[in-house]
């Protein structure tokens, strides 16, 4: 099991530490709970140094992002951000992933240069996929063993790290980044993208420097409540706001189309990976869907629990599900068939012997 140059960290401030993606990672501190209503409230900081992170630089840079993703990689200005998927060669998702178009300084001239943010779980199978499909001018760089990542989100984020840059975080654009000085160190990337629905910024730098930022950002944060918050916090975080997780809501299984993620499935940028699979979907009509719902219960609805309509046939599975520390009541996520992806379809989660009444509902589940 690896650690992250902040293992030591999470450890001393006693928090809960489990196996997450072969990392040694703090999965709460104080409580889910308080964790996550100190996100929606205040600021809290998450160590994510176990996602990966490639480079992607040369004169056809743009034309292996854009034959390997989904998205449309060539409208990106230097500065942006986008979120996007590997498509396999089957119609099912390889990795969902972050593509950021980097200063033209890292190139030579006449190339282009992208960094690539992957989830931790899938840095081995994400790299093998791009370089299998790499016959083109263009060299790919794993920098994950040597990055950091600190995710700080919430409402007072800005305003709570905005004394350690001269970078603008008040006026940065959501899905932008910029690079600049961080707390004294030099060559930061600091950016706008999030998994919470909070707000706040994610910080890229060098493992080593890493301790020096955690240290600083709590100590410029300490008159605004911010608290260090684990991975539990942020599974409540993103599924209140519907945001997918890979390896639960998709996988190499299932369609972008089928799982909502349409709009960063852009077909008339030319072909991709299963581009055509896509236009097919698209013509014919889809058999299934991931929706949202609500269960009119107290129960959790959890993993891979059947979901049947209200005559007891089954229609798909949960492929997340919570209880709402926003919310208070129990939510969740899975695939049912098309006819009932609706919103106020009635639809019922058997767990075990019972069956939890449950409707479709309308993301994000919690709207600030």
């Amino acid at each position: 099991m690896k650690n992250t140059p902040l293992t030591e960290k999470h450890i001393a401030l006693g928090a809960k530490m489990a196996e997450f993606a072969g990392y040694n990672m703090p999965i709460s501190y104080s409580g889910i709970r308080e964790e996550h209503e100190t996100v929606r409230k205040a600021v809290g900081v998450f160590d994510v140094s176990h996602m990966g992170e490639f480079i992607v630089r040369g004169k056809e840079a743009l034309a292996l992002i854009q034959k390997v993703t989904s998205n449309d990689a060539s409208k990106l200005e230097i500065g942006d951000a986008q979120y996007s998927c590997l498509p396999n060669h089957e119609g099912g998702i390889v990795d969902d992933l972050l593509v950021y178009r980097l200063p033209e300084d890292m190139c030579a001239e006449g190339e282009q240069a992208f960094m690539l943010v992957v989830n931790a779980s899938n840095i081995e199978k994400d790299w093998e996929w791009i370089a299998r499909h790499n016959a083109l001018d263009t060299k790919m760089i794993n920098i994950s063993d040597e990055t950091g990542l600190l995710a700080v989100q919430g409402p007072k984020a800005a305003e709570a790290l905005q004394s350690l840059t001269d970078i603008d975080l008040k006026n940065m654009k959501y899905y932008s980044f910029a690079k600049g000085t961080f707390a004294g160190i030099e060559n930061v990337l600091v950016s706008a993208t999030g998994y919470t629905g909070s707000g706040g910024f994610e910080i890229y730098a060098r493992n080593e420097d890493i301790e020096k930022l955690w240290d600083a950002v709590f100590e410029a944060g300490k008159d605004f409540g911010i608290k260090p918050i684990g991975l539990g916090a942020r599974d409540t975080l993103r599924l209140e706001m519907g945001f997918a997780l890979y390896g639960n809501d998709i996988d190499d299984t299932t369609s972008p189309l089928e799982a909502g993620l349409g709009w960063i499935t852009k077909l008339n940028k030319g072909e991709f990976s299963s581009s055509e699979i896509f236009k097919k979907q698209k013509a014919e009509g889809l058999t299934r869907k991931l929706v949202a719902f609500e269960v009119l219960d107290r129960r959790v609805p959890r993993h891979d629990y059947p979901i049947e309509d209200m005559a007891g046939n089954v229609i798909g599975k949960v492929t997340s599900g919570t209880q709402s520390p926003s919310l208070d009541k129990p939510i969740g996520m899975g695939y049912v068939t098309t006819e009932l992806a609706k919103e106020g379809a009635e639809i019922q989660v058997v767990a075990g012997s019972k069956r939890l009444a449950a409707k479709v509902v309308k993301l994000p589940f919690y709207k600030a």
